[in-house]
C-alpha cells in the first residue's frame, strides 16, 4: 500500500489555494461516511509519482494526516489545463462494508508460456479493465488472467477469474469476453514504390545494354559504306580521264 504525508489546511479564498499549490503543494479533499468533509494539502512531486504509476485511481492509500494514518481511495484528479500539473484531488474514505463501484485493471501472466502464442497466435484484449461493485476495504489491486498453457481460439470470460462473494462486476446477466487468442493473420506485403521503382530501372538498364550490343553489331555494314564511298572516290579520277580523253 502506498502512502502519503498530509496536512491539515485551513482556508478560504481563492488566493489561498494559490499560495498552496506555489509552494510546491496540492490542495486535497476527503469525504464518505458519517465524518464531515476534510480539507488537506500534499505534497505534488509525492503525488506525481504515485499518479505516474499504474492503477493509482483503484489503489488505496495510507495517508498520515498530522500523525494520523487514514485509508482512502483517489477518486478523481484535476489538472492544470495548460501544463497538465494536478491541481486538485479527492479522496474517498475507506470504511469496512461501504460499497462503491470502480473500474479494475486486467493483468496478463505467463505470455511464454502460451503455446498459442509461441505459434503466432494474438492476444485479442477485449477489456483492459472490468468495472467492479465491492467493498472499499476488498478492492482487488487487479484481475488476473494466467496464459500458460492457453492455445490458438480460447478465450477468458468474467467467469474464469476467482472473486471474492462480496466482489460482483457491475454487468450482470451474461458472461462477457474479457480476451482471446486468435490465430495469426498473415498477409503479403505490398510491392513498395520504391522496390518497383528499382525494378523497373534495372529493365530499363538491361534494355539499353541490349541496344549498345545490337549497335556493335551493326559496325561492320557502317565500315562497309564507308568503303563504298572509298570505291567511288577510286572510281573518280577514271571518270575524270575518260573526260580529258574526251576533250
Amino acid at each position: 500500500m502506498n502512502s502519503l504525508e498530509a496536512n491539515i489546511r485551513e482556508n478560504s479564498t481563492k488566493g489561498q489555494l494559490n499560495a498552496i499549490r506555489n509552494n510546491g503543494n496540492v490542495p486535497a479533499i476527503i469525504y464518505g461516511g458519517k465524518e464531515e468533509n476534510q480539507k488537506i494539502s500534499i505534497s505534488k512531486k509525492l503525488l506525481k509519482t504515485l499518479i505516474e504509476k499504474e492503477n493509482f485511481l483503484s489503489s488505496i492509500i495510507a495517508l498520515n494526516i498530522n500523525g494520523k494514518p487514514l485509508n482512502v481511495l483517489p477518486r478523481e484528479v484535476k489538472y492544470h489545463i495548460l501544463n497538465d500539473e494536478p491541481t486538485h484531488v479527492d479522496f474517498l474514505r475507506v470504511l469496512p462494508g461501504v460499497k462503491i463501484k470502480i473500474e479494475v485493471p486486467v493483468n496478463f501472466i505467463n505470455h511464454e508460456k502460451s503455446p498459442g502464442l509461441k505459434r503466432g497466435g494474438v492476444l485479442n484484449i477485449v477489456r483492459r479493465k472490468v468495472e467492479l461493485k465491492c467493498p472499499s476495504e476488498k478492492i482487488p489491486e487487479n484481475l488476473t488472467i494466467n496464459l500458460d498453457g492457453v492455445d490458438i481460439g480460447e478465450s477468458f470470460k468474467i467467469s474464469s477469474i476467482k472473486l471474492d462473494n462480496e466482489v460482483t462486476p457491475t454487468i450482470q446477466g451474461r458472461d462477457f469476453v474479457i480476451a482471446t487468442l486468435a490465430a495469426p493473420t498473415v498477409m503479403k506485403e505490398p510491392e513498395k514504390p520504391a522496390e518497383a521503382e528499382a525494378a523497373e530501372g534495372e529493365a530499363v538498364a538491361e534494355g539499353a545494354e541490349g541496344a549498345v550490343a545490337g549497335g556493335d553489331g551493326d559496325k561492320p555494314t557502317a565500315e562497309g559504306a564507308k568503303g563504298d564511298k572509298k570505291e567511288g572516290d577510286d572510281k573518280k579520277p577514271t571518270e575524270k580521264k575518260s573526260a580529258e580523253e574526251k576533250k
